[in-house]
Formats: structure tokens, C-alpha cells, sequence
């Protein structure tokens, strides 16, 4: 099993944590720099980011959680395989920094974006103990059909998107919002209107509200 590298910021002594869990090309890195504004707003809270387990096809000097066939010219079985190592290791990853904390899973929130979200919005729901939520920046929920079904916890989710995004289409966060609706959890929204592919500063402020509720800060 992959041990997932990651990087932290915050406090040594830590109350709650956040892990971002970045997208496809990117790393760890890309989303820690955004402690740094959050940080001041939620006293005692750790920071976390782990790299995906394997290296980026189309950006070797990334990671990606899983290949994504219609960009990377990969294979629909290789892409299910790469999802279960990474499911598999992402779980793995997170009880290592709740034990590595001293936390319970109520004193975690799960902040993805693109096919970080992807990777939240498929695990969290999956795991024996409710983390106290999950925010989705961009992203989309994969079989949306097995969640109902699949689902052992619902911790309340956030769902953040840019209605001019051209690589994720802002539909899907009104399809994953249905979906989740439907199994049951409770589902906020935030469009970032005029916004691409990425985290506006009111997208990131609806974010820090969330956080700073969830986390009783």
C-alpha cells in the first residue's frame, strides 16, 4: 500500500484539522498555501496536504488520484484500478493523521478540488466515522447511483463551483447536489459566478464560514 507524502501547517498542538486533497496535475502544495489566509480565522486548527499516490500522466511533475482516459489516452480499467489504490491509501492517510493529531473524526473537515472532490465526495461517505464535513470546490460525484446504498456516514457537504468552469461543467454540482440530497445528507451551495476552473475569494470565504461552523471556531 502507497504511504501518501504530505505536508503540514499549524500549530503543533492541534484541536481540528482540515486535509485538502488537491487535483489532477497538481500536488499537496497547491492548496496547503491556502492555511495561510484560513489559518488566522481557525485558531488551533492543522493544516494537512498529501500528494496522490502516483505521478501525473500528462504532468509528470504532479500526481493524480487516478488517469483520466479522455485526457491522458488511458483505459476506463486502468482508471477503476488506480481509483481503488487511491481509496485504499487515502483512507489509510487519514487515519494516520487523526491518530498523528489526537483527533477524533468530528474534529475533521475534507476540502477537495476537481478530482480531489471526486476523491472526498466518494471516500468520506464511505468511512466507519463521520468526519464533521467535507467542502468540494469543483468537482463532480462519481457513481452517483451507488450512494445511497454505499453510504455509512452523511457529514453535512459544501459544494463550490464557477459557472464559467470549461474542464469540470458547473452542471455537475447541481447533479452531485441531487444525488447527495437524495441519500440523505445535507447539502449547501456556493456559485462563483464568473469564475473558471478554480477558487475565487468569495468561494473561499463561504469555505472559511463552513469550516469555522463545523468546527466551532
Amino acid at each position: 500500500m502507497t504511504d501518501l507524502k504530505s505536508a503540514r501547517k499549524g500549530p503543533a498542538t492541534a484541536d481540528s484539522v482540515v486535509v485538502f486533497l488537491h487535483g489532477y496535475g497538481a500536488d499537496g502544495a497547491d492548496l496547503l498555501g491556502l492555511a495561510d489566509p484560513l489559518g488566522p480565522h481557525l485558531p488551533g486548527t492543522a493544516f494537512h496536504a498529501p500528494d496522490a499516490p502516483e505521478p501525473s500522466v500528462n504532468n509528470p511533475l504532479g500526481y493524480q488520484w487516478f488517469p483520466i482516459p479522455w485526457l491522458d489516452g488511458s483505459s476506463e480499467a486502468q482508471a477503476q484500478q488506480a481509483m481503488g489504490r487511491s481509496v485504499t491509501a487515502l483512507n489509510a492517510y487519514l487515519d494516520r493523521v487523526l491518530a498523528d493529531e489526537g483527533l477524533a473524526a468530528d474534529r475533521m473537515v475534507v476540502i477537495g478540488f476537481s478530482q480531489g472532490t471526486m476523491m472526498a465526495l466518494h471516500v468520506l461517505p464511505r468511512r466507519a466515522e463521520a468526519v464533521a464535513g467535507i467542502i468540494g470546490f469543483s468537482g463532480r460525484l462519481l457513481t452517483p447511483e451507488t450512494l445511497a446504498d454505499e453510504a455509512r456516514v452523511k457529514p453535512p457537504v459544501l459544494l463550490v463551483h464557477g459557472d464559467q468552469d470549461p474542464m469540470v461543467p458547473f452542471a455537475e454540482m447541481g447533479l452531485a447536489g441531487e444525488a447527495l440530497e437524495q441519500a440523505g445528507f445535507t447539502v449547501y451551495g456556493h456559485v462563483m459566478k464568473g469564475t473558471g476552473h478554480g477558487i475565487s475569494p468569495d468561494g473561499l470565504s463561504v469555505a472559511l464560514g463552513f469550516l469555522k461552523d463545523r468546527l466551532g471556531k
